[in-house]
């Protein structure tokens, strides 16, 4: 597959992420919600607040698709191995720690406040397990591609 292709995939399937991500945050969340407060009666007033919450844990994660879209730019340029890429790494492990640990602390003080369930703050932690996940597997590509792009230009000093 040549880099041109390559890029095209992966925009093809940043797209389909983005487009599962607003289904999952704008109808499933709400969906899940709805049955949630139905069933556990006693927490209706805590609908608006979640969604609300839920919602703005969803900016980091297309801010990670807007540096994904950079970097299948970037593969598309032949510039796979490059300073810019391993910076837009790095961005998206900030962004990935930023929402683990925003949903977390969220979680607790909407827990304390009483506008959630226990089981909801476990949920919360295998999901701030998983971005703590992509931080970890995203630092280190951004550490991996740095090596690499200035193995790069070392390369291409030497005659």
């Amino acid at each position: 597959m040549s880099q041109k292709g390559l890029a095209n995939s992966l925009k093809a399937v940043i797209i389909g992420i983005g487009i599962c991500g607003l289904i999952i945050y704008f109808y499933f969340l709400p969906v899940w919600g709805r049955v949630i407060i139905n069933s556990a009666k006693g927490y209706e007033d805590c609908y608006l607040p979640w969604m609300i919450f839920l919602w703005i844990t969803a900016i980091p994660c297309y801010l990670v698709l807007i540096c994904g879209w950079k970097i299948a730019s970037e593969i598309g340029k032949d510039n796979s191995f490059s300073d810019i890429n391993a910076r837009l790494l790095k961005y998206i492990a900030g962004l990935a720690a930023f929402d683990s640990f925003f949903l977390f602390v969220g979680s607790i003080i909407f827990y304390f406040l009483d506008l959630s369930h226990v089981m909801v703050v476990l949920l919360s932690i295998v999901i701030v397990f998983v971005g703590i996940t992509v931080t970890v597997a995203a630092a280190a590509l951004s550490h991996l591609v740095y090596k690499a792009a200035v193995l790069k230009k070392e390369s291409e000093l030497t005659i």
